[in-house]
């Protein structure tokens, strides 16, 4: 036991940190285990719908910091709520891709997750919004919010792989395409295409960073409309960007590209996809860029700084 000099105040211990779990997350159980006799944490399982509000709550109720173990889908839920409170989100990978933790280079490895949670540096990231909905990956419009319908609708019965695969399959077999105007810098422009790609920071098609941020690349909403109008063609389109890199394919007349900071979408969908979840929007669909707008913790000990 530590003893306090008569008159002299007790060092203060540092803050409890509210850490969420999501229980449907593939490693939820593993995650679990890890906070197991780990100080400094509240544990709390708690499903993605009702993540916002439960964080919400805990910066009302004094805390700094929230600790977030789940996908994506289960960071971006948080992640609003941490930045109308202007506090701090930690991150334990535990979905099935974790594009933002890796991005980050985050340890994917539980126990040395919970150590950076609770560390002290933090950078500001970037993440964008779609009419003031928020998402800290990508979004997408068309074909890509089809493929994703169909592999939940039959993942239940044959697998996350196997569901992917066949899904991407009827995509190809039954590409659609759909008439979309697109805003950038007050020029509106008209595509006939099926898929319109948003990510957060410039990405990189080339193989094996598929869809991964461009490391050092520039920073806005990369916006991908892929003009290929058959199944054959954008699968064509895919594999040439895998191998060679998006510079190469954003100079074909099959794709265009723009790094903006802000972007209406006018399309006849009222079904999107953000960090590959399915949402409902009302087009227009308003895109922007926040810079810098969620601080989050990142391994080392340094002092706060931006990305």
């Amino acid at each position: 036991m530590t003893e306090t000099a008569p008159g002299s105040a007790a060092p203060a211990s540092p803050p409890t940190i509210p850490a969420f779990v999501n229980p449907a997350a593939g490693s939820a159980a593993d995650v679990a285990a890890a906070f197991g006799g780990v100080s400094g944490f509240d544990l709390r399982h708690m499903h993605p719908s009702a993540l916002a509000n439960a964080v919400r709550d805990a910066f009302r109720s004094g805390a700094t910091r929230v600790c977030v173990a789940g996908g994506d889908g289960s960071v971006a839920s948080a992640a609003a709520a941490v930045i109308e409170h202007r506090g701090e989100l930690a991150i334990i990978p535990a979905g099935t891709l974790n594009h933002l933790a890796q991005d980050l280079a985050l340890p994917l490895e539980p126990a040395e997750a919970i150590r950076v949670a609770a560390g002290t540096r933090t950078i500001g990231v970037d993440v964008g919004y779609v009419n003031d909905r928020l998402f800290i990956n990508t979004s997408s419009v068309g074909a890509y919010a089809t493929y994703v319908q169909v592999r939940e609708r039959l993942e239940p019965r044959l697998g996350y792989l196997l569901a992917s695969f066949v899904a991407a399959v009827r995509i190809v077999v039954r590409l659609r395409t759909f008439r979309v105007t697109i805003e950038v810098d007050g020029v509106a422009r008209t595509y006939r295409t099926p898929l319109v790609f948003i990510g957060v920071g410039e990405r990189e098609l080339r193989l094996p960073t598929l869809g991964s941020r461009v490391t050092g690349g520039q920073r806005g909403l990369h916006v991908l409309v892929v003009r290929s109008r058959s199944g054959a063609r954008t699968v064509a389109l895919a594999l040439a960007a895998a191998a060679r890199g998006i510079e190469a394919v954003s100079r074909t007349p099959a794709l265009d590209a723009y790094l903006v900071d802000r972007c209406t979408i006018d399309a006849p969908f009222r079904t999107i996809a953000l960090d590959g979840e399915l949402v409902r929007a009302s087009p227009p669909l308003e895109y922007r860029i926040a810079r810098e707008a969620l601080r989050v913790v990142v391994a080392g000990n340094e002092s706060t700084e931006t990305a």
